[in-house]
């Protein structure tokens, strides 16, 4: 009988905290850093594999909060090419439950998902599932999910970079002219989240305070939220005290 009255309390806590939030200070895109899946399994004295399940499937639970909450963009950092230098045994495992996670965002048929990352440097599999998802997912009018799988944040300003060199030659221009042109909004409009609106919000969980390479451009006038909590361990109510905090936050955008 004791263990009924946590519940309750967070459950009247969470309920308080829900109507609280302004519907207008909702974040339009929330970039996810999903941080401390291999901590979670070895303080469960479970194998690695474990904990990158167990944070695939907090991530549906967590896109499931942001379609209650009204939230349209949700950016997942799932893999970064740093991560991607991990012993071959754990990559492939975590390729592997990328993989599955991707099936059943498919298969839900309420998101639509883009791939955010060098789909180059990764197996052609799982490069062709995002490529088919995307393609398969593109008319979904719900809650737009981008996946960044093989993602880094350097790599991708210089793929933004030789993109827009590429386009400029094709064009007939010359590198002096676009030297003389070229503004911030010119390597936006070739960036992986081109056309979208840059992130209001980003979480990241297990107590990590730095970007690690995550929407480094993108975030230039982001709000961030630290939070402790063990990404698999990650609760509704930290959800609704991330999004409390952002909505008591005086944006500047530099100003």
């Amino acid at each position: 009988m004791t263990w009924a009255f946590p519940e309750v309390g967070y459950s009247f806590y969470e309920r308080r905290l829900q109507r609280n939030l302004a519907p207008e200070r909702i974040p339009h895109h929330i970039g996810v850093m999903v941080d401390g899946n291999r901590r979670w399994a070895k303080l469960a004295g479970a194998p690695t594999s474990h904990g990158h399940q167990a944070g695939a499937d907090k991530i549906h639970e967590f896109l499931g909060w942001c379609e209650e909450l009204g939230v349209d963009v949700v950016t997942l950092y799932m893999l970064s090419t740093d991560n991607m230098g991990r012993p071959q045994e754990e990559i492939d495992q975590l390729l592997d439950i990328i993989a599955n996670t991707l099936d059943r965002l498919g298969e839900s048929n309420r998101v639509r998902v883009q791939p955010v990352g060098a789909l180059d440097l990764l197996p052609d599999d799982l490069s062709n599932k995002l490529v088919s998802l995307a393609a398969s997912t593109e008319k979904i009018d719900g809650l737009h999910v981008n996946v960044a799988v093989g993602y880094g944040g350097r790599r991708e300003i210089v793929d933004a970079v030789k993109e827009l060199m590429r386009d400029a030659a094709g064009k007939g221009e010359t590198l002096e002219t676009l030297a003389e042109e070229l503004t911030d909004q010119h390597i936006s409009s070739f960036l992986y989240t081109r056309g979208q609106q840059d992130p209001d919000l980003v979480i990241r969980t297990s107590g990590e305070q730095r970007l690690s390479g995550f929407l480094m451009w993108q975030s230039a006038y982001s709000e961030f939220y630290f939070c402790e909590a063990l990404w698999p361990d990650f609760r509704r109510v930290d959800f609704l005290r991330a999004l409390r905090d952002f909505g008591r936050r005086q944006r500047r955008f530099g100003s």
